[in-house]
């Protein structure tokens, strides 16, 4: 049996028409390897790009409810209308003509005493005080607004009646308010004045004297 060894380092010195097609065929294989591999990168290039478009956040909506405090504003009830009533002079009138008659009154009011000295003036003062003192008490009666002792701390509440209570000082804020009793007040509770007759004129308070 005849044994047949090739030496692969050979090179052939001359070409026959084996070695031809051999030639050929891979001439061939590497075209169309060339070609295939030509066209998986034209495959790749025309391969459009895929764009990651990032996406939108999630945004939860989550109704707050506003609680809003309205502060309620109490209106002051609408204080009724004041309504003025016409006063009468004749009253009046009448008071004057008392103190006149008993006292001397408008005699003192109306005299000039600058020239007079105080002894003189105290004097005709004792008799004026003596005078409208009867006539007041006569016809009216009087009583202190405040049972307190003058200079006593006293507290007016929230409501307190403003037309019997005068605040002076540093008034600051709302009622209650604690102060000091500087006066009393006075009031009226009961008036007894006399009757006019008819056709008497009110303003004829000392009517003049002629001596005969």
């Amino acid at each position: 049996m005849n044994t047949y060894t090739i030496d692969l380092s050979l090179q052939p010195t001359t070409f026959d028409l084996w070695h031809v097609c051999l030639a050929g065929t891979v001439a061939v294989l590497a075209v169309t390897l060339i070609i295939v591999l030509i066209g998986m990168v034209m495959s790749l290039r025309r391969k459009p790009e895929t764009i990651t478009i990032p996406a939108e956040p999630i945004v939860k909506i989550v109704e707050v409810e506003k609680i809003v405090e309205v502060e309620k504003i109490v209106q002051a009830p609408t204080p009724e209308p004041v309504i003025l009533k016409e006063a009468t002079p004749d009253a009046a009138l009448q008071l004057l003509g008392l103190l006149q008659k008993e006292a001397r009154f408008i005699d003192f009011i109306e005299e000039e005493i600058a020239a007079y000295s105080d002894a003189d003036i105290g004097i005709a003062a004792r008799v004026v005080h003596e005078g409208c003192r009867k006539a007041i008490n006569e016809h009216f009666t009087l009583a202190p607004v405040r049972s307190e002792d003058e200079g006593k701390k006293i507290t007016l509440q929230q409501g307190f009646d403003a037309t019997t209570v005068r605040l002076t000082g540093n008034i600051v804020g709302s009622a209650p308010f604690t102060g000091s009793l500087i006066h009393k007040g006075w009031q009226v509770t009961n008036v007894r004045l006399p009757k006019l007759t008819q056709g008497h004129n009110a303003a004829i308070i000392a009517a003049a004297e002629v001596e005969l």
